[in-house]
């Protein structure tokens, strides 16, 4: 084999692989879980870009509709709520796509919104420290969140440290940053 021919080769394999790489306008990203378990205060916590503001206080990022709808974002950070205050229990999963929902009934509440992850490092922090509990690299861009929440009902003279509360987040690349309601939680 001739060295032009070589090269040739090697450009090519090189473009394929690529090309076999790339879907949707974006390079492919590997599925990825994540569990975590953590001590957080007053019902909430947080997903981020490492480098937001970090900005929770304004009364424009917890409203009545991020109450109601169970999720305070900004562009560059989200609030999940929790029933628990104390230890909370998850797992989040970055995907290379969206994922179809299959399982509505095993949920209490499900909602997805956009953020922005300029720094390719996504966090979940707890409240009020913003400890980093999660860390993980992500290639920069604008992805959408999807939140699963369950076991939301505390019986009445259940310790809201103890509760059993159980948050599923999805992460994948996307345009669309608008927050959307999937199934709400009504308050028994």
């Amino acid at each position: 084999m001739t060295r032009l021919k070589f090269i040739s080769y090697i450009v090519f394999m090189l473009f394929t692989s690529i090309l076999v790489s790339c879907g949707s306008n974006h390079f492919f990203i590997k599925p990825m879980k994540y569990n975590f378990n953590f001590y957080t205060g007053y019902h909430q916590f947080y997903v981020s870009d490492s480098e937001s503001i970090k900005d929770t206080n304004s009364k424009d990022f917890w409203n009545e509709e991020a109450y109601k709808d169970r999720l305070a974002n900004h562009e560059d950070i989200i609030a999940i709520p929790t029933k628990s205050y104390g230890i909370i229990n998850g797992e989040l999963e970055v995907l290379s796509k969206e994922k179809a929902i299959t399982n509505f009934e095993l949920y209490d509440h499900i909602v997805e919104s956009g953020i922005e992850i300029k720094s390719g490092t996504l966090q979940i922090l707890d409240c009020p420290n913003s400890e980093i509990e999660k860390e993980i690299s992500i290639s920069p861009g604008k992805y959408k969140v999807r939140v699963y929440s369950k076991n939301l009902d505390v019986l009445e003279g259940e310790d809201e440290d103890e509760g059993n509360d159980f948050y599923r987040i999805e992460i994948w690349k996307a345009k669309n940053q608008d927050k959307k309601i999937l199934k709400r939680y009504i308050t028994s």
